[in-house]
């Protein structure tokens, strides 16, 4: 179409004559894999409409105060590495001087520029707040976000490492004062933390072939994918939560993690694609799962964490079990960035493990320590997190890993963010949290349905049962039609093919057949009135076909 409107004309004369039969090849791909081959349709669609993607995570809005702080830091490294020498033609410069850095750095700093006074801000909380040494600390700033020097120490810059520990103890751990017993890996975004974590727990001896593993679905595909692959091979028992429960694990599904044959829990908290918090009822019976079942390793996801009303992490319910994976993509817009992190108490049940198993079986502790032995020199007692960090650039590379020390200072930013607001509101989170909350409504007013408002609700996300909405819409006979007739990839596939609205589908999740995932962070609120507008007239084409044919 020449405008920008929707066409949502019910027509059957453009309603696809689609071979059902035809939707089975997408069974086997990745749901994200579909979703891409969806969006090529949609560009074509048979209604020349303007494409609305509403398949994937990526938030349309970006954190523009820590972005400009980190060029004016980059700035402000060039000047000061030019202060030890500099060629005329200032295409080349010397190193830092750290003594006396802070009050150069300072003394530049306008107290009227918006992005001076963060920059400033955040150094007086590094400084008065957590007791950093001044000079050091702009040192590491400047150092680090010119990429000058190899990140030292490799796990984590000291400073940052700090940082990133009292962001977490903020928005993920309440009222569990964790920050000082934390160790954190700063990773590749979220995605290398998970394929880290995968692999160190198989390398540690955690994790083996055969073992039994459990997984709180619907969630995040790769945690379903990546388990059944043949270097892990491991065995899954699926808890799937429903929407009758509101998503949330039952009582009887939380006791079934206290059987000591499963070695680890698997989840995304708040879920992705159902976008629900753990209740605090949940969160406490996971100190009785671990009175049952002590060497039980939980790994949770918590990269939408910072979207849910007074969160609280399972790791401030359960610290020493658990494994915490975080990621600023989504908060602050930063999905190119690549910045994650693990997180893990000091004391913890990897580190006990790894003690007991080598005590006992001389040839794991003899594979230790070769494998390790050329890094430090009481291989069995490198904590696990640290085995991370070396697994990670295949132990070799050890001295040179770490994530780079631009993207660290990138989150030191961005954490900083957070911060510096103190007991204060955190302006920036409400309004992202307001976005999403208004588009959530755009769709579902549209929609004409009752929306979910519960406390634990962080609407980056919802399910849409497809099956249930045309019973609501057309009634039980058309509803039963519906599911006798067609695949469950149907409606994504004609939504795409003729409208150019694209939704994902959520069986990929663990979700049951007919469940779509939308994602409310990347389009607007106009966006999701006409994608409402585009399923519903949908699925009148559909009870078109089915009036016709009754």
């Amino acid at each position: 179409m020449a405008d920008n409107t929707i066409s949502t004309t019910t027509d059957l004369d453009t309603f696809e004559k689609v071979d059902e039969s035809e939707l089975s090849k997408f069974t086997k791909l990745s749901n994200f894999e579909v979703s891409a081959i969806f969006l090529q349709y949609a560009q074509n669609n048979l209604r020349d409409n303007r494409v609305i993607n509403a398949g994937r995570g990526n938030p349309n809005w970006i954190n523009t105060l820590s972005r400009a702080a980190f060029a004016k830091l980059v700035q402000f490294g060039i000047d000061e590495s030019g202060n030890t020498f500099q060629r005329d033609d200032g295409v080349m410069a010397g190193y830092i001087e750290s003594n006396g850095v802070a009050d150069r750095v300072l003394n530049k700093l306008s107290d009227t520029d918006t992005v001076d006074q963060f920059i400033r801000s955040s150094i007086d909380y590094g400084a008065n707040k957590l007791g950093f040494d001044k000079d050091a600390f702009v040192a590491e700033l400047l150092n680090g976000v010119i990429g000058n020097n190899y990140p030292v120490p490799s796990r984590s810059l000291k400073y940052t490492e700090d940082i990133l520990k009292q962001y977490l103890q903020k928005n993920l751990f309440k009222d569990a004062d964790l920050a000082d017993e934390t160790d954190v890996f700063p990773t590749e975004g979220g995605t290398a933390a998970m394929v880290y974590l995968f692999q160190e727990l198989s390398q540690s001896h955690i994790l083996k072939p055969g073992d039994t593993i459990a997984i709180n679905s619907p969630i995040f595909t790769p945690y379903l994918q990546i388990p059944e692959l043949r270097e892990y091979n491991l065995k899954i028992v699926k808890l799937a939560a429903t929407e009758d429960e509101n998503w949330q694990m039952t009582d009887e599904q939380m006791d079934v993690l206290k059987d000591p044959r499963i070695k680890a829990f698997f989840d995304v908290n708040p879920t992705n694609p159902a976008a629900r918090a753990y209740s605090p009822h949940t969160l406490d019976k996971f100190k009785d799962v671990v009175k049952e079942n002590p060497n039980l390793i939980v790994v949770t996801d918590d990269v939408y964490g910072t979207f849910a009303d007074d969160y609280q992490s399972i790791y401030a319910s359960i610290p020493e079990n658990t494994l915490l994976v975080y990621s600023f993509s989504k908060l602050y817009g930063a999905t190119g960035h690549r910045l994650g992190l693990i997180a893990m108490d000091k004391n913890n049940v990897c580190d006990k493990m790894i003690k007991e198993e080598t005590a006992k079986d001389p040839e794991i502790k003899k594979e230790f320590d070769e494998r390790y032995s050329m890094v430090v020199t009481e291989p069995e007692d490198m904590k696990f997190i640290d085995r991370t960090v070396a697994d990670s650039r295949a132990i070799g590379l050890y001295h040179t890993s770490g994530l780079s020390t631009p993207q660290q200072i990138m989150m030191d930013l961005f954490a900083m963010n957070s911060l510096i607001s103190g007991d204060v509101v955190d302006d920036y989170l409400v309004e992202s949290k307001k976005l999403v909350n208004y588009r959530y409504h755009a769709l579902w007013d549209e929609i004409g349905v009752n929306v979910d408002n519960s406390h634990g609700n962080t609407k980056y996300y919802t399910l849409v049962n497809i099956y249930d909405l045309v019973e609501k819409i057309h009634g039980a006979d058309f509803a039963e039609y519906f599911r006798n007739h067609y695949s469950y990839l149907s409606f994504p596939y004609r939504l795409a093919r003729e409208f150019g609205a694209v939704v994902m589908d959520a069986s990929g999740f663990g979700a049951n057949e007919g469940y779509v995932r939308i994602s409310l962070a990347n389009l607007t609120s106009a966006d999701y009135r006409d994608l409402a507008h585009c399923m519903k007239t949908l699925i009148d084409e559909y009870y078109l076909e089915f009036r016709a044919n009754k």
